[in-house]
């Protein structure tokens, strides 16, 4: 009887670790389903797939380039093939690629390893031609997706399948008026817009003027699906970059912070009233780089296990000089989630490493991107042996 009772916990056990084996390597390898930006802000992400034979796309980039816009567009291989000037324009305009496979089949019915030849050879197509990536960003053709697919696309390295909360059906052949009234009167902060760039949607380029000029009218902006996510892919939007507000934030401190001016923020993001700004409101910075200027000081947000002496340590800092920017009489009292300004600093500490804390739809390859190294390197610093296989909540030391 005790054998037999053995028997049937070790095949438990058994089950046990199979399941819990497959579900990690599941949420690890799966791409991310977006439908829309998690934010309260007035950003909208426009974004065009553009197919075999991508007629409209140059009328498309000139309208973008009228208004100042930037958006994302989601390519095929093959209509790279057909047009590969286009694509060329489209990265040259300054716009976010995406991967919309090669010949835009039904994901749904393919295996990994042919989801893997779609992207794969796109990518190479792309890359061959723009000298850009598409990666990590996906749409996937019809918006077909399942479990499945998203566990594909994801382990070949696209950690995001973008959806979108407005179709505008353009490629029906409706109306420029249809069109517009599809977008306007459905928008709501952090909406992702699908249009085409075919011959089947000659309504667009007529209604995109309109779509834009209605929506800068209700205060909105406009961004890429890099930028809408917070991806360290995006490029710069309106010839600058974005910042998103903090407590505290004035649009003149930010001016200070870009080296440019309250007129010209404000001008950009369509704000009338400069006193006014949210907490977490997303603004174009025009006319910067990506990456802001050096500041005297950054903020630092307190975890688990930190103290003021670690934290010191870690910006090459004093205790009493972050104990006198943030008004701490006892300084061996920290709360979790605690902002702290800290003093004399660039806004990236000199560390070699990094903390990172594994979140669904994350993947090796997909982090290592997020940080500018290696697949290699990470697995090395962490004793990683099976670079497939990750755990939510798992915290990797990411090498610098």
């Amino acid at each position: 009887m005790g054998t037999r009772i053995g028997k049937i916990a070790a095949v438990m056990l058994l089950v046990l670790f199979s399941l819990f084996s497959f579900s990690g390597q599941s949420d690890a390898a799966s791409s991310s389903y977006i439908t829309k930006g998690n934010t309260s802000s007035k950003v909208v992400a426009l974004t065009f797939d553009d197919g075999a034979d991508g007629t409209n796309t140059n009328k498309i980039l000139d309208i973008l380039s009228t208004h100042n816009v930037k958006a994302t567009f989601f390519l095929t291989g093959s209509g790279a093939e057909d047009h590969p000037q286009f694509i060329r324009n489209i990265a040259a305009k300054g716009h976010q690629l995406g991967n919309h496979s090669y010949s835009h089949p039904d994901f749904r019915t393919l295996s990994a390893t042919q989801m893997k030849s779609q992207l794969d050879r796109t990518e190479t197509i792309i890359k061959n031609l723009t000298g850009k990536t598409t990666k990590p960003i996906f749409r996937a053709p019809y918006g077909s997706v399942n479990s499945n697919v998203l566990a594909g696309v994801g382990a070949a390295g696209y950690g995001y399948t973008i959806q979108w909360n407005i179709d505008t059906i353009d490629w029906r052949g409706d109306s420029a008026t249809t069109i517009t009234n599809k977008v306007v009167n459905n928008i709501v902060p952090g909406s992702i817009v699908l249009m085409h760039t075919g011959a089947g949607a000659p309504g667009t380029p007529v209604a995109l003027p309109n779509i834009i000029t209605k929506l800068k009218a209700k205060g909105y902006s406009f961004v890429t699906v890099s930028q809408m996510l917070n991806l360290p892919s995006s490029p710069p939007a309106s010839g600058g970059t974005t910042y998103t507000v903090k407590a505290g934030d004035t649009l003149y401190s930010i001016a200070q912070r870009f080296n440019t001016t309250v007129a010209k923020i404000a001008a950009a993001n369509n704000i009338a009233n400069v006193n006014l700004l949210r907490i977490g409101q997303v603004l174009i910075i025009p006319g910067t780089s990506t990456a802001p200027p050096p500041a005297t000081s950054t903020t630092y947000t307190v975890k688990a296990g930190d103290t003021l002496y670690s934290i010191a340590q870690r910006f090459n800092t004093t205790v009493a000089k972050i104990a006198a920017a943030n008004n701490i009489t006892n300084v061996n009292l920290l709360r979790i989630g605690q902002v702290l300004k800290i003093p004399g600093t660039s806004t990236a500490p000199p560390a070699t490493t990094v903390k990172y804390t594994v979140k669904a739809g994350d993947t090796l390859y997909s982090i290592a991107l997020r940080y500018n190294t290696t697949v290699a390197k990470i697995a090395a610093a962490n004793n990683i042996t099976n670079v497939n296989f990750l755990r939510i909540g798992q915290v990797l030391i990411i090498p610098r």
